[in-house]
């Protein structure tokens, strides 16, 4: 009979019996299973260690790799700068001689043209010395005496002019204009459109509908679309905007190309909430104001404000703020459009949000 009893069995795997099939189960003391986890902790702080080791290599690695690389390109920055700069000095030290020989090729230049002129100079005076000479010990006082007189002050002149330098041409410069109707400069205008604008504005003043049936009862006077936009002017300034819009529409129905006539109808439609009429209003002026030009441009800009309004007033306010960009662009320094611009992004960002 075994002594060690259940407790003393080692461990073994569970087997099965031939016999009745059945697992045979055996227990495995408690001090084997603290050894063996022990066994295994010490194995997994080895393997831990092994890694770290490992891991730092790598990095150590990893660092001299950068550290050599790093070194390899400042050696080769260096040797490229030191190359640039054997370049600069040999290029500089090419210049130097070449500008030293143009310098010495110059002063000898300079100095032969001195010696010449000191050379001139001296036969001069020596020609000279010769006739005082030749006047003072053979002359006779009489005509030829005052001849070598005249050659010698000739001879004089002559060396003192040809030090000289020559006087300067004398003259007046006539300059003409190209005259301008606009007050632009030729170069910052566009000659072609200011001209197609001056000759439309001519057209339209000389453009009447005279098929009217109510010209028969108007005067002289009321016939005359200037007249009839100061008349409606004047009633739009004294607040009469139904008055001011029937004068504005006999003034179109006789004359159809003056586009301040369409852009103050446009004033009073706006006053009177007529906002589509407005905008097409303002659009008829927008077309007859073509070309753009700087004589036209503060009446563009006034369009482009009515119509944006009327866009506004139809709740339309990305279009009217479209308008407003577009009137800005013309005239930057305005600041009631700017303000009003304004209003209309803060009206837009909060109906956004």
């Amino acid at each position: 009979m075994d002594t060690d009893g259940v407790n003393g069995l080692h461990q073994r795997a569970p087997k099965w019996s031939n016999k009745g099939r059945h697992c045979v189960v055996r227990r495995v003391p408690e001090d084997d299973k603290e050894t063996k986890r022990e066994i295994r902790e010490r194995a997994l702080s080895k393997m831990q260690e092994k890694l770290a080791a490992e891991a730092k290599n790598r990095s150590e690695k990893r660092h001299h790799e950068k550290k050599y690389t790093l070194k390899t390109m400042m050696n080769m920055e260096s040797e490229e700068r030191e190359r640039i700069q054997k370049m600069k000095d040999a290029e500089r030290e090419r210049t130097t001689a070449e500008l030293k020989a143009w310098q010495l090729k110059e002063n000898k230049i300079a100095e032969e043209a001195a010696r010449l002129k000191l050379q001139s100079q001296t036969n001069n005076f020596k020609n000279i010395k010769a006739v005082k000479d030749t006047s003072e010990n053979g002359g006779s006082g009489g005509k030829n005496d005052k001849f070598d007189a005249r050659n010698v002050r000739k001879l004089e002149r002559k060396t003192k002019q040809k030090d000289l330098p020559s006087p300067r041409v004398l003259g007046n410069i006539e300059v003409s204009f190209t005259p301008r109707v606009f007050p632009t400069a030729l170069r910052e205008s566009r000659v072609e459109e200011e001209e197609e604008w001056l000759r439309k504005q001519a057209e339209a003043r000389r453009v009447v509908n005279a098929d009217i049936e109510e010209l028969k009862d108007l005067t002289e006077e009321e016939r005359n679309p200037d007249w009839l936009k100061e008349k409606g002017n004047n009633f739009f300034a004294a607040g009469d905007y139904l008055s001011a819009l029937n004068a504005y529409n006999l003034a179109i129905r006789l004359n159809r190309k003056i586009s301040a006539l369409f852009s103050n109808r446009a004033a009073c439609h706006l006053k009177l909430r007529n906002f589509h009429k407005a905008i097409e209003d303002s659009s008829q002026a927008l077309e007859l104001l073509t070309p753009a030009v700087s004589t036209n441009s503060a009446a563009r800009a006034r369009a482009h404000v009515r119509r944006g309004t009327a866009f506004c007033q139809l709740q339309l306010y990305a279009e009217g703020l479209q308008e407003y960009q577009t009137a800005l662009k013309i005239d930057p320094n305005n600041e009631a459009v700017q303000a009003d611009a304004q209003k209309i992004r803060d009206i837009i960002q909060g109906s956004a949000e």
